[in-house]
């Protein structure tokens, strides 16, 4: 596959296209990274170098994607945080040429505004540009629990109510839904959930929590589940991704890091062990 990501740079760390290129090259895809800031770190740190890179000069790079000729050959077009409401702009203007080139291709948007302890962390009005723009144009999107319930203006409070509130998403365009960090009344203690939501199914695996967090963790759910969605469906999608994320996760807090062991934990991404159990709700 041949996927369009246009999202953040790090050089230090993983996050935005620092997470998610690697682990799609290394699960056999063809990525053509776009950058829409080039920063030393990620803003976790407190304090970060760089440029944020003018919209319009992250649509001229675009551009000259386009007149190499590739856009009939992108499977998907993959985005994560949004700045400022011009990004946005040129992501979708990106979308709608890929899609008029390929209509096959699909958009997969990660959603990001905000987590649950830290609120939103994004400037005002992105997070209600994302709701009525952005989501509706794509066909994957991966909400945290924080973020699925901004966008349906309503808490989730059990497994049946985040069900729903994802399929309200569907409804609006997206052909599936992925809910990340999913905390409901029916989550067993010590664990976390990540579910998959369509128009006709829905599936849940369940994972230890770790205690832990980290940074760039979405942007490696995001392009690990589009990866596997574009070549194996959803419900395959869901067991690797949580069997690579697990891994991934679980062997950087046995080490200590600060960072993702994207690289040392490499074989994770390419053959995941699928130990956990996929369960259906729908």
């Amino acid at each position: 596959m041949k996927i369009l990501s246009i999202q953040s740079h790090v050089a230090y760390g993983h996050a935005g296209n620092s997470a998610a290129v690697f682990p799609l090259q290394r699960l056999g895809h063809e990525v053509y990274p776009v950058l829409t800031v080039t920063f030393s770190n990620h803003t976790g740190y407190g304090s970060t170098r760089g440029p944020l890179i003018a919209p319009s000069d992250v649509a001229a790079v675009i551009d000259g994607v386009e007149e190499r000729g590739a856009f009939p050959a992108i499977d998907a077009v993959l985005s994560g945080y949004q700045g400022a409401e011009a990004v946005g702009e040129v992501v979708l203007d990106a979308v709608a040429r890929v899609k008029a080139a390929n209509p096959s291709a699909v958009y997969c948007c990660d959603p990001v505004m905000g987590d649950v302890g830290r609120g939103f962390f994004v400037r005002e009005g992105i997070p209600e540009y994302m709701r009525d723009h952005v989501v509706p144009k794509a066909d994957i999107v991966t909400p945290n629990q924080f973020e699925l319930e901004f966008l349906v203006g309503r808490p989730v409070s059990t497994q049946s109510e985040l069900v729903a509130a994802a399929r309200e998403l569907v409804a609006q365009g997206p052909t599936a839904v992925l809910v990340t960090s999913a905390l409901t009344s029916d989550t067993p203690e010590g664990t976390i959930q990540m579910a998959c939501v369509t128009a006709d199914d829905a599936w849940v695996v369940t994972t230890p929590m770790l205690p832990m967090t980290v940074r760039g963790g979405g942007d490696v759910t995001a392009a690990v589940f589009l990866a596997h969605y574009l070549t194996d469906g959803p419900e395959v999608a869901l067991s690797r991704t949580a069997a690579t994320m697990y891994a991934v996760l679980e062997r950087t807090h046995a080490s200590g890091s600060d960072e993702m062991l994207l690289v040392a934990e490499q074989d994770a991404i390419a053959h995941p062990d699928e130990i956990f159990e996929i369960s259906s709700i729908a």
